[in-house]
Parts: structure tokens; C-alpha cells; sequence
């Protein structure tokens, strides 16, 4: 059950701005009349829910998962991400579009939380998105660095969608996405009526976001690596402690004759603070490195290599930093400042 949000007055007050043209997003596949995929990237909905089977809480509290439900929901996090198991609610806001609009959906509101790159709302219709609640004492998801456009996982039975972050719930309730996201998990995805009362996951990576927010393709590429090293855990994303390496063969000292007396060279046919070896200086040839580099003289010099962990333990890839891409908009619950 959808709770109205108040998104809904504030977007009386805006204007839509329809003349720009959206930015890479991507056809509806119920518009273009295709199936949706079993399966969005290569990590299974196995391995990831595997990885979230133990909870440590980050929320303060728990959520309902609708107005009138006892609150169970815990939001949980690891070191990579947060997340949580809950319902899923139809979000059909944003844009109008022939699924989504005030005919088809009595809570309809025309503004989200966020906005993509050209200043236009979302559309729940072709991008996949999920809801957040709004900001409560319960949990901060921005204390998380969850915001707008931050890339998801979401797993539904043997399926995995990826989505952004893009609108703001009440701050009670949790457990909403948008049509798009529904209908590419096979969830029913009307917004009247829609949805699926339990057992959908939803994994939010932490400081890692799609750019633009509306590019799914993006989103995908972001959250399937990220996936790779969520499933991994963290020892195994941990870059691996290399031996030291042995230092090149150095020359060895000239030899010395040994001091007759405490503090005093020996002498040939002349006095102490004169003394040269009778032969001469001893030659020292020179030694070559393994790679042929001469080092008589000069000084050694060992060059280590560290490497760089991003958005979660995953030394493999970087992290994105957070998108400052713009404040927290209204949402569509009543968020706290």
C-alpha cells in the first residue's frame, strides 16, 4: 500500500520542462513489447543474497512496510553497502507517460526526488529506480553515503535488476521501486494494486552512484562491478601481501690488510699518515643488475608500488566518489532537514 506523498503539493508548484530531450534513457520493455531479462549482469541472486544473509543494523530502528504493518524492517550495511528485505510498492512518479500518470495511478505524483542531468523528472515508466525513506532519527541514509543516483542491486527470486536511487519515501515505511524496476524483476507492475507483499532485497552501495542518474547503462556498469566484490567479501577483496623483493648484488669492499697496531696502518718504507698500498688502488669491477645496469657507485633505489581501494574493500576497481549532483530534492515523504 502506497502512502500519498508529499511530493505531490510541492510539484503543483513546478513546471516540467518537456522541450529538452531526456538523456540516455532507456525504452520501456513493456513499451517495446519484450520480456524482461531472468538476469541483469553476470552475479547470480544466489551470491548476493548469500552475502546478505547476517544482519548488522545501521538503522536506529526498524520500518513498516506499510501504513498499517508492525515495524520489522531493519536497514543492515557492511563495509560496501547497506540493505534490506522487504515488500515492494509500485512508484509511478516522475514524468507522465502512457503507464504512469494520473489516470492509471489515484496517488500519481508528476516530480521525484532527484532529476536527471537535464533538469526534467524522472521516469518511473523506463528507469529503473528504488525509494528511500525520507530522513528520520530511525536512519540518515545519507550518514551511509546513499543519495541520488547511488547504484542498487535489487534481487527478487532468481533475478537481479540494477537501479538508482531516485525518490524519498515517508520516513516510515520502506520497500517501493518504480514500474520499470517491478516489471524487469517480473513483479506484477501496476501501481494500482501492483507490487509484491515480501521478498525483495535491496542492496544500496555505498558512495557509488550512476552518472547521469538517468543512464541505466551506467548503472549496470557501476553496480555489476561493485557486485563482483560485494559477493567476494571483504578478505577476499583485500590486494594481496607481496614478498619483499631481494636487493641487487652490490659490489663487494676493497680488501683492507690488517692494522698491526690499534689505529695504525702498516707501513711500507714511509710513515704512518703517508701510506699507500704498495700495489696500488684495488680495482673494483664493475657488477651489472640483472637488467644489465652498471652499479659501481651510485646509489640503490627500491621503487614499491601501492595500490588504491575505491568504494568498497575492492582492489580491483576504484570508487567513485560521491556525486555532489545536486542538494536532496523534495521527496515524496515528509523528509526531515
Amino acid at each position: 500500500m502506497r502512502v500519498k506523498s508529499l511530493t505531490l503539493a510541492a510539484a503543483g508548484l513546478a513546471l516540467l520542462a518537456p522541450a529538452t530531450p531526456s538523456v540516455a534513457a532507456r525504452p520501456s520493455p513493456a513499451a517495446a513489447g519484450a520480456s524482461p531479462s531472468r538476469q541483469e549482469g553476470s552475479v547470480s541472486a544466489a551470491d548476493l543474497l548469500a552475502r546478505v544473509r547476517d544482519c548488522t543494523p545501521v538503522s536506529r530502528g526498524r520500518y513498516r512496510t506499510d501504513e498499517d504493518a508492525p515495524a520489522t524492517v531493519p536497514v543492515c550495511g557492511t563495509d560496501e553497502a547497506v540493505f534490506w528485505t522487504a515488500d515492494m510498492d509500485i512508484d509511478c512518479d516522475g514524468r507522465p507517460s502512457p503507464r504512469c500518470n494520473s489516470g492509471t495511478d489515484p496517488l500519481f505524483s508528476d516530480a521525484t526526488a532527484y532529476q536527471q542531468s537535464d533538469g526534467r523528472y524522472l521516469s518511473a515508466e523506463t528507469l529503473p529506480y528504488i525509494v528511500v525513506p525520507g530522513i528520520s532519527a530511525v536512519w540518515d541514509h545519507r550518514a551511509d553515503g546513499v543519495g541520488g543516483g547511488s547504484v542498487a542491486a535489487v534481487v527478487y527470486g532468481d533475478r537481479v535488476e540494477y537501479a538508482v536511487v531516485g525518490d524519498i519515501g515517508p520516513r516510515e515505511i520502506i520497500g517501493e521501486a518504480s514500474y520499470a524496476t517491478a516489471r524487469a524483476l517480473g513483479i506484477r507492475a501496476d501501481p494500482h494494486g501492483g507490487g509484491t507483499p515480501s521478498g525483495v532485497t535491496y542492496i544500496v552501495f555505498k558512495n557509488a552512484r550512476a552518472t547521469p542518474i538517468e543512464s541505466h547503462a551506467s548503472a549496470v556498469a557501476v553496480g555489476e562491478r561493485l557486485a563482483r566484490t560485494f559477493v567476494r567479501g571483504t578478505d577476499a577483496a583485500d590486494p594481496p601481501t607481496l614478498p619483499p623483493s631481494p636487493l641487487p648484488p652490490s659490489a663487494p669492499p676493497p680488501s683492507v690488510p690488517p692494522a698491526t697496531d690499534a689505529g695504525t696502518a702498516p707501513q711500507e718504507g714511509g710513515a704512518a699518515d703517508d701510506w699507500t698500498p704498495a700495489a696500488g688502488p684495488v680495482a673494483q669491477e664493475p657488477l651489472e643488475d640483472p637488467d644489465g645496469t652498471d652499479t659501481t657507485g651510485g646509489t640503490d633505489a627500491t621503487d614499491g608500488e601501492a595500490g588504491t581501494w575505491s568504494g568498497g574493500p575492492d582492489g580491483a576497481g576504484t570508487q567513485a566518489d560521491p556525486d555532489a549532483g545536486g542538494s536532496e530534492g523534495p521527496g515524496r515523504g515528509d523528509e526531515g532537514p
